[in-house]
């Protein structure tokens, strides 16, 4: 019944924002399916991208990767699916769903992120295993939160975990309001959050690098339009955004 959920909710974005959008004089819908922390980069490119394509409406559908994955393989009418790491992508390409191979267009790292003013005094990565303190981490099941257990990891530290969160963006709204202490998410979410989070750099001997594929899908509603947003993204103009917005593109 959850996963049945999730196509419908995915359908519903189709019709309120497409509704006959194949039409004569009426915009190509393309639905990208796409992870949370790519929830600030990806709005802007598709403001660029709908300024310089009027016949095209991007309609952006975030969540952790693992959820849009189930949404995929449920049938959900998605065009493009980019994902935050490679395993929920080659989960994709191996049911079929993928058209050509999926290419790597961002890379990103962690970092610890605190409330403004650090309330908890979190000075690094051994303060999360402190039991007085409120720390947060993402699902294990999806990219960030097995990302940052990663790094705790080869940290040695064992984590005090007090919630885990469905996606990097949940678990980010829940530090820049003070619910918790500290958590590990992307360095460009700390960005995206500005004043009101504070980042706490991970040694780079201990950090990892999330790699971020996209794909058009093998069954996309509007597959010519999906192809030309993802060579708008691999564009001089859409790595610039990328990178604008802290990622690193390859």
């Amino acid at each position: 019944m959850r996963r049945t959920g999730l196509v419908m909710a995915v359908g519903l974005i189709l019709v309120l924002a497409g509704c006959g959008g194949t039409a004569r004089g009426e915009p190509s819908t393309v639905v990208v399916s796409a992870a949370a922390s790519l929830t600030d980069v990806f709005k802007r490119i598709e403001s660029v991208f709908e300024s310089a394509n009027p016949g095209v409406d991007v309609v952006l559908n975030f969540g952790g990767s693992s959820s849009l994955r189930e949404q995929i393989l449920e049938g959900a009418p998605i065009d493009i699916f980019a994902s935050a790491d490679a395993t929920n992508m080659e989960r994709v390409a191996a049911a079929g769903e993928v058209e050509g191979a999926p290419v790597i267009f961002a890379r990103n790292t962690m970092q610890i992120a605190v409330p403004a003013g650090n309330p908890g005094d979190v000075t690094g990565l051994a303060d999360l295993a402190d039991e007085t303190l409120s720390i947060g981490l993402c699902a294990a099941e999806v990219p960030c939160g097995e990302l940052a257990r990663r790094v705790l990891a080869r940290a040695g530290v064992s984590p005090a975990i007090d919630t885990n969160e469905p996606d990097v963006r949940a678990l980010l709204t829940k530090i820049e309001t003070g619910e918790l202490d500290a958590g590990i998410t992307y360095v460009t979410d700390v960005i995206s959050a500005g004043s009101s989070v504070t980042g706490i750099d991970i040694p780079e001997e201990v950090n990892v690098v999330a790699e971020y594929p996209i794909a058009v899908l093998a069954n996309a509603p509007q597959p010519g339009a999906a192809r030309a947003l993802v060579d708008f993204i691999f564009s001089d103009a859409g790595r610039a955004i990328i990178t604008d917005h802290g990622f690193s593109a390859p």
